[in-house]
């Protein structure tokens, strides 16, 4: 995996400098049907309060934070990344962005990215 990097000017590390959030590229599935597309984004560890989404010039962003339990104790062996996620998607022309939906359940983010109106087919009827 990728690991992306992004100054974080809103948080101070301990010793008074700037934080440094790490992220993480997650793994991505897009499907296409009728009405649109559906992508889902895998993000372990991420909850719904963790989730940020947004769309700016025509580029949809996702940013997961997890939220990771603390152990008490010496962490003997660690498997499990302590990175946040990131991934930005250009969206195609034919999205309407304004009705983007989304869900999240057991860390598998599920959008639906609809095609605008105009661009669907229809059917035309004869008179």
């Amino acid at each position: 995996m990728e690991t992306l990097v992004r100054e974080d000017r809103t948080k101070k590390g301990a010793n008074g400098q700037q934080a440094t959030d790490r992220f993480v590229a997650p793994a991505a599935t897009v499907r296409e049907n009728g009405d649109g597309y559906t992508l889902q984004v895998e993000m372990p560890g991420v909850n719904k309060e963790g989730l940020e989404m947004w769309v700016e010039n025509n580029e949809l962003t996702i940013v997961g934070r997890r939220s990771l339990p603390t152990v008490a104790g010496n962490i003997v062996h660690r498997e499990s990344r302590r990175e946040n996620f990131r991934r930005s998607f250009e969206l195609d022309p034919s999205i309407d962005a304004g009705k983007i939906s989304a869900t999240i359940e057991q860390g598998l983010v599920t959008l639906i990215l609809p095609k605008a109106e105009q661009v669907k087919p229809r059917k035309i009827t004869v008179s």
